[in-house]
């Protein structure tokens, strides 16, 4: 078999079973990705381009070489001994790319194993590496750390200093891993990764919910999945059963195209449902948003019918970049997001980084749990600049259209009524300074996914402006199960009766207090749920644009009568299988 007229090697077939996060069923071309030491994906090179990349290593060493130079100028100007010594160092990782051993070894690499640059260079500073490490002499094993940097600048430079390792893949690439972060999975482009697998991950991960957001299936937990991996062999990924099949046989290529046409006919149908309302059949209107998480993601929110932004997550602004966004850059990238949802709401969240959503900005791991530590709206107001330039930015941005703040991981009353006096102040800040403006600053609104403000949510429901119910943490805390680690992902169940009596509290809270309730947890988008999330008089959810026609088709088909009885009943259980049957009963499917 053949894709884009390169020849698939014939390797035996393996079926590989994992956890399905992004449902979708994709054919492409695997490319390894090593997160390890250096950080590159290997791929072939057909024999016609071997010069060509043989010509872009060179002249990334030319660019290296240049960048030291000018990197050594800057140091011997500053004083003292020390400088003189760096210099030294400098110029020493500047001669190991004169035709060296390491230069002529990624160069005789390219041209007889066929494979990328990064690739090269990667196994030539791992040799090296291992050479230099097993020397007695105490100094020359100490310039292993000089190869690893050097190696690193080059990666870099091959990758046009930016840090995408996914820019250049061709069409029909199927990422595997052992592991990929959200930042990572920000990275990758749906025109040319049609999918992925990790061996390490769970369902709740933020880079299962990247993968959703950017439309791809993916399947991550896969045991196994990293061991003799053959970059360019062919692979199905099916993220709706949680299945990987490398090298799959000419049966199993004629079923995946089946699934395909299946899938297709599906889309077909649900596509006539986007210019429709959510209503349910007797009359209950809900409204479906849509969670982005970069800017471009807003077509496809508008292609799926989403009525507004529920939730844009600012975390991805500050990933993949050495410098923090000015408030200009966030100003420029929402206003282009409120524009083109054309007087739809806009939802923006304010940085939330921690947890596994770490930014090389922040030194956040130091802690012995980031998801506990500082993160979210504690990191905000610890470094109140960063809070008040995404202010700015919200402010700004709220003369194009209608915005709206949403504060994350806030626990309590009090770091609301802080947040707000730097919202005050800013707002008062700008208007002094004759900055355009709304008459009126955006609502200001709290995520409640920790546990103990559920709890309080009805003192949190007086002070906020609206609330937003994050399923994903919520469950993880309230559970204490870590949703990235796939050795006890399968314990993380947002039917636990805890969970949904949490989600229930928030909510009568809210409508005690006037204050709108939605929900932009994954469960959101998830048609399982849909019953039960209306059912409890929540009429507002927010989703990946790829789940909202799903939602809106069980909306259209359910009876808000029947949900909200079904809640009654499921509120009395005490057990998830109970929970689970009694949903699965009003869904119409097996328990």
């Amino acid at each position: 078999m053949k894709i884009d007229d390169q020849p698939i090697p014939e390797l035996p077939t393996r079926i590989m079973h994992g956890l399905g996060v992004s449902p979708g069923i994709a054919l492409g071309i695997a490319y390894v990705h090593e997160t390890g030491g250096l950080s590159v994906i290997e791929y072939c090179i057909p024999e016609a381009r071997i010069a060509q990349e043989v010509a872009r290593f060179r002249e990334a060493v030319a660019h290296v070489a240049a960048d030291l130079r000018k990197i050594q100028e800057d140091v011997r100007r500053l004083p003292g001994q020390s400088a003189e010594e760096v210099a030294v160092i400098l110029e020493a990782h500047v001669l190991m790319l004169k035709r060296s051993r390491l230069v002529r070894g990624v160069e005789t690499l390219i041209a007889e194993k066929s494979i990328n640059a990064e690739a090269a260079v990667k196994h030539q500073i791992d040799d090296l590496m291992e050479t230099f490490a097993a020397m007695e002499d105490g100094y020359l094993a100490g310039r292993a750390d000089d190869v690893r940097d050097l190696g690193q600048r080059l990666v870099r430079r091959l990758g046009h200093g930016e840090g995408t390792p996914f820019a250049d893949l061709p069409r029909q690439s199927i990422v595997l891993a052992d592991e990929l972060t959200p930042a990572d999975t920000a990275q990758m482009d749906p025109a040319r990764v049609v999918a992925f697998a990790t061996e390490l991950g769970g369902i709740a991960s933020h880079t299962a919910i990247m993968a959703r957001s950017l439309g791809i299936p993916a399947v991550v937990g896969v045991s196994g999945l990293t061991h003799n991996l053959c970059a360019g062999c062919t692979v199905i990924v099916d993220g709706t059963a949680g299945r990987v099949i490398l090298n799959p046989t000419s049966e199993q290529l004629a079923d995946y195209r089946k699934w395909r046409a299946a899938a297709l006919r599906r889309f077909r149908s649900l596509n006539r449902l986007r210019a429709l309302p959510a209503v349910t059949r007797d009359g209950l209107r809900a409204t479906l948003l849509a969670n982005i998480e970069r800017p471009e993601e807003t077509s496809a929110a508008v292609l799926a019918g989403a009525e507004g932004i529920g939730l844009f997550r600012s975390e991805f602004l500050y990933m993949n970049r050495d410098d923090v966004p000015t408030a200009d850059e966030q100003y420029g990238i929402l206003r282009n997001v409120v524009e083109r949802m054309d007087g739809l709401p806009v939802t923006f969240r304010t940085l939330d980084v921690g947890g596994d959503k770490l930014s090389r900005l922040f030194d956040l791991a130091a802690g012995p749990n980031p998801a506990m530590g500082l993160r979210a709206v504690r990191l905000s107001l610890a470094r109140p600049e960063l809070l008040r330039a995404q202010f700015e930015a919200a402010f700004r941005a709220a003369r194009h259209g209608p915005v709206r703040v949403l504060l994350p991981m806030v626990a309590s009353p009090d770091e609301l009524r802080q947040c707000r006096v730097h919202y005050a102040e800013t707002f008062a800040a700008l208007s002094r300074a004759r900055v355009a403006l709304p008459d009126e600053p955006p609502p200001l609104g709290v995520m409640i996914e920790v546990p103990g403000a559920a709890l309080n949510a009805d003192a949190i429901a007086k002070e906020a402006d609206f609330l937003s119910i994050g399923t994903n943490d919520l469950t993880q805390y309230t559970l204490a199960i870590d949703r990235s680690d796939e050795q006890v992902s399968h314990l993380y169940d947002s039917m636990h009766p805890a969970v949904l009596r949490l989600i229930h509290f928030t909510t009568e809270a809210g409508r005690r207090a006037r204050v709108p309730v939605s929900v932009c947890g994954e469960v959101a988008g998830d048609p399982h749920y849909t019953g039960l999330l209306l059912g409890m008089g929540i009429k507002e959810l927010s989703m990946a644009p790829g789940n909202l026609l799903f939602v809106k088709a069980q909306v259209r088909q359910m009876e808000a009568a029947a949900a909200h009885a079904l809640v009654q009943a499921v509120l009395r259980q005490s057990e998830g299988t109970e929970i689970r049957a009694l949903v699965a009963a009003f869904n119409g499917e097996d328990a």
